[in-house]
């Protein structure tokens, strides 16, 4: 009976080692990486935004990572706190099991003047995600 017991608490650790060194699924990578971005730029971390570019990136088909750079330094010296509050957010692999992922929000930006800029409703945020080995970049980027 002790000897089952043993082997029992041995499987289980054994189960619970092997769960914790696999490889996240990409779903959950997927939603790691958009809190990820949220929290880089709540802290106001410009390079680490920039690392989660892919090369490729595009935002509303015209501006670049160069233009991502310039413009969240422009907003780290207007205001002295960011909060990025998702109202909603869905993400998902598109299609299932290939390296595309897509982010759909509704999206509040607020600073220490209140919004940026000075808007009510959220804005609707569209991210399109490219897996680069384990990690997911981003590619693409729209809102209206």
């Amino acid at each position: 009976m002790r000897f089952r017991f043993i082997l029992g608490v041995l499987l289980l650790v054994i189960f619970a080692l092997l769960t914790a060194c696999s490889k996240p699924d990409p779903q959950t990578a997927l939603e790691a990486a958009v809190q990820q971005l949220q929290d880089h730029l709540e802290a106001r971390d410009g390079k680490a935004v920039l690392a989660m570019l892919d090369t490729r990136f595009r935002a509303q088909d015209e501006y670049d990572a160069e233009w991502a750079r310039k413009t969240m330094a422009l907003m780290f010296l207007r205001y002295a706190n960011v909060k990025v509050i998702a109202v909603t957010r869905s993400s998902r692999i598109d299609p299932p099991g290939s390296s595309i992922g897509i982010t759909e929000a509704q999206v509040l930006v607020t600073g220490a003047q209140g919004l940026i800029p000075e808007r009510a409703s959220p804005y609707s945020v569209q991210l399109q995600w490219a897996l680069d080995g384990s990690d997911w970049k981003l590619r693409d980027l729209r809102w209206e």
